[in-house]
């Protein structure tokens, strides 16, 4: 039940994560989470996060090497929790490299030890190491409540970061996002 995206069409990823325009009343903060796939751990995360922050935030995810697909882990256990992830495909980080985040978080080891791109608006960037559902080796059902676990513990993480105060300092956001993957 993979999920295939179609090719790769004629548009601008930037006109689907456009840059804030000047003059608007709430400037919404911008979140990237990046995987080495980007087909499960943060296929979940961007959809968590687009549902628990209800508009409040924009939010996508890529990885250094997409998979192609979204994962039926991350689709399974999205749908478990009542989560749709429409309009989500696997994409490189190197198509979003000319879009503004205010923050990159990456959620797997090898994709923290990559040079990412260097994305406008100097995003802070924090590392929250989870383990990959999609590479695990055990059973199926080993591998949905692996991929369940994740998905709990990604909407633990982003539920909190909703909550910070994004209109103080940097510094200090950078270190309540740092804190937030311990848990």
């Amino acid at each position: 039940m993979l999920c295939k995206i179609p090719p790769w069409r004629s548009y601008n990823l930037s006109e689907l994560y456009p840059r804030r325009h000047r003059g608007e009343m709430m400037i919404k903060k911008r979140v990237l989470f990046l995987c080495t796939g980007n087909c499960c751990r943060s296929q979940m995360a961007e959809a968590l996060f687009r549902h628990d922050a209800a508009g409040e935030f924009e939010v996508c995810s890529a990885g250094s090497h997409p998979a192609g697909f979204v994962h039926d882990l991350a689709l399974g256990a999205m749908e478990a929790m009542g989560i749709r992830c429409d309009g989500q495909w696997s994409k490189s980080w190197d198509e979003l490299a000319d879009s503004e985040f205010d923050v990159v978080i990456t959620l797997c080891d090898a994709a923290a030890k990559q040079a990412c791109p260097d994305f406008s608006g100097a995003p802070v960037r924090v590392h929250w190491p989870m383990p990959d559902p999609a590479m695990y080796a055990g059973s199926e059902a080993e591998r949905r409540e692996l991929a369940m676990r994740i998905a709990d513990r990604l909407r633990l993480k982003i539920q909190r970061m909703i909550q910070l105060d994004w209109s103080g300092e940097r510094e200090v956001l950078t270190v309540e996002l740092t804190r937030l993957s311990d848990l």
